[in-house]
């Protein structure tokens, strides 16, 4: 006798209910991601419903990740759905920027953060776009808005890429000093020590003294401190000494400490590698 025809699901792809089955969540999850985020089914046969293939389970699996790591659906689908990336590829991510389509940015970065590491997208690539930015605006240029529009574009990568990893034995706290509203710095390490497993305090942009002490005092072990200044007015040696008399090992970043003489002790950290090389 003749073999009969293939089941449909090997001959053509699997039905949303079989894959539903298969990944252990609701049908109407997968078609709630099929119609938000365009994450769905691609095989199709003529006259019949779209079928879903492997590679298309493969991206759902990815996507089912991602958000068990702590990332949105919405972030989960635009990381899967990122371009192959190419290592520094800043005009493109510059075009994006300026037409201020911050989806398009996002996405690149996500791709060029999961290709190549935290570290190499911060060097390679942001450093020298947010470089050609500054340079535009020195020549008169109006792009304040470009700077701003990357920044949060690129924070927002870090977070779906690198969501916080569990803390160890020795806390780390990140802080800008008051007054400093730069954090960017600290997202991307925090972003790049969560990348090797190592969980950090993240306390984000203008943090008063007061507010610092209270942090290291609330933790369970002493905390390795990095404060972050990008001004010599923001570069509080206050802030240090708070952290030292609170049993934190204090480090501080940014150019604004450049000028300030630091209490006895308290290491700058002129880059990511080294900050890095410090703290985890």
């Amino acid at each position: 006798m003749p073999a009969g025809p293939p089941p449909a699901h090997v001959a053509a792809g699997f039905t949303v209910r079989a894959v539903a089955e298969r990944l252990g969540i609701p049908t109407a999850t997968l078609r709630s991601w099929n119609r938000r985020y365009e994450i769905g089914p691609t095989g199709h046969r003529p006259g019949s419903h779209r079928l879903y293939t492997e590679d298309d389970i493969d991206r759902l699996r990815q996507m089912l990740r991602l958000i068990q790591g702590g990332a949105t659906p919405a972030g989960a689908a635009a990381a899967v759905r990122a371009p192959v990336a190419r290592p520094g590829d800043r005009e493109s991510l510059l075009a994006a920027a300026f037409r201020l389509d911050y989806r398009a940015a996002t996405t690149q970065l996500v791709a060029h953060i999961q290709a190549f590491g935290v570290v190499d997208t911060w060097e390679l690539l942001c450093r020298p776009v947010f470089a050609d930015i500054v340079s535009r605006q020195t020549s008169g240029e109006g792009c304040i808005d470009v700077e701003h529009l990357l920044s949060w574009c690129i924070t927002s990568a870090l977070h779906l890429t690198n969501p916080p990893a569990a803390p160890g034995p020795r806390p780390i706290v990140l802080a800008c000093t008051s007054g400093e509203t730069h954090a960017l710095p600290l997202e991307v390490l925090r972003a790049a020590l969560a990348e090797q497993r190592v969980g950090a305090q993240m306390l984000g942009a203008d943090v008063p003294t007061g507010a610092l002490t209270d942090t290291l005092t609330r933790l369970p072990h002493a905390a390795d401190l990095v404060l972050w200044s990008q001004h010599e007015s923001t570069a509080l040696t206050s802030s240090v000494r708070a952290g030292t008399r609170a049993g934190a090992r204090v480090f501080v970043g940014g150019p604004g400490w450049d000028a300030v003489i630091l209490p006895t002790g308290t290491p700058r950290l002129t880059g990511l590698t080294e900050a890095l090389g410090h703290l985890s």
